[in-house]
């Protein structure tokens, strides 16, 4: 055995150095979240579309698959997601304009959202794609600092489209909706705790603040780590607000919780915070999450 050692000694420790990088770039590509959720961050830092490409494929009104993979998110516009009345004509009218055609990606002042989508204006000769979207009444207007590129252009579209009742949006045809049901709330009400309500999708301007936050639970589920996530009023990655439990706390939830609060009207109590520029509430006690009746 000595011998083989003795023989082999340049070897084994070349493995053993492979070993100690190897475990160093693993430890080096994980951070833990503050409140105890480990990811894995292999995160691109630039956008890897190139500024022509082939649009392989439309997701919904204003996102769309160029060749290579690359997810492209249409800046200044915003489209109804799967489930909303313009979800269909707004996918419909991207396709007919640009799918499987070359289009040029053009760039304002960033470069990928928080999911990693690239952010580009769509040009298909000189057609600016995101601008007749707006025109055609399929998507609205909106802009976020310091995107504004084309903001006059697209705004003014929108009012057009507004004021001569254009397209799927404007068109003064109410979509079939449920009527609005008046929940009754035993535990998570004003009167008895101080804290104010808020809508899941105005939590945002809360930050740092006790609230009661209202809203339907429109996507649930456990993660890989055993965390659940309750994404309200639309699914992930849309979601307005996210009621999060931590694997170490779901033992004083009802059984399956991500199944429980599904497609209900909920009130979440707590502080609300920001996590990957989206608010959270994380759920410690059942005493927090309330089903309206």
């Amino acid at each position: 055995m000595k011998q083989f050692f003795e023989q082999n000694k340049t070897f084994i420790a070349i493995v053993i150095a492979g070993l100690i990088v190897g475990a160093a770039v693993y430890v080096g590509l994980t951070k833990d979240r503050e409140d105890g959720e480990e990811e894995v961050v292999l995160t691109p830092t630039e956008c890897l579309a190139t500024s022509e490409a082939m649009v392989t494929k439309v997701l919904d009104g204003d996102t769309v698959v160029v060749e290579g993979g690359h997810h492209i998110r249409l800046l200044g516009i915003d489209a109804d997601e799967r489930g909303y009345p313009c979800y269909n004509p707004a996918k419909e009218l991207l396709e007919d304009l640009v799918l499987n055609k070359r289009v040029r990606l053009e760039k304002d002042q960033t470069d990928l959202d928080q999911y990693d989508r690239c952010l580009r204006y769509l040009f298909l000769d000189d057609v600016n794609i995101n601008l007749e979207l707006v025109k055609e009444g399929q998507a609205i207007a909106r802009f976020y600092p310091p995107d504004v590129k084309y903001q006059e252009e697209v705004i003014q579209a929108e009012k057009e489209a507004i004021n001569n009742k254009v397209g799927c949006k404007w068109a003064g045809i109410e979509p079939e909706v449920e009527e609005r049901v008046e929940f009754q709330w035993e535990k998570l009400t004003t009167e008895k705790l101080g804290f104010d309500v808020v809508g899941a999708c105005r939590a945002g301007n809360y930050y740092g603040k006790e609230m009661l936050v209202e809203g339907v639970v429109a996507d649930a589920y456990r993660s890989k780590t055993n965390t659940i996530f309750l994404n309200f009023e639309k699914p992930y990655p849309n979601q307005c607000f996210t009621g999060v439990i931590f694997s170490s706390d779901q033992y004083k939830f009802v059984a399956s919780p991500e199944n429980y609060y599904s497609n209900k009207t909920v009130r979440i109590k707590g502080e609300i915070k920001e996590y990957q520029g989206k608010p959270e509430i994380i759920l410690k006690d059942p005493s927090q999450i309330e089903i309206g009746k």
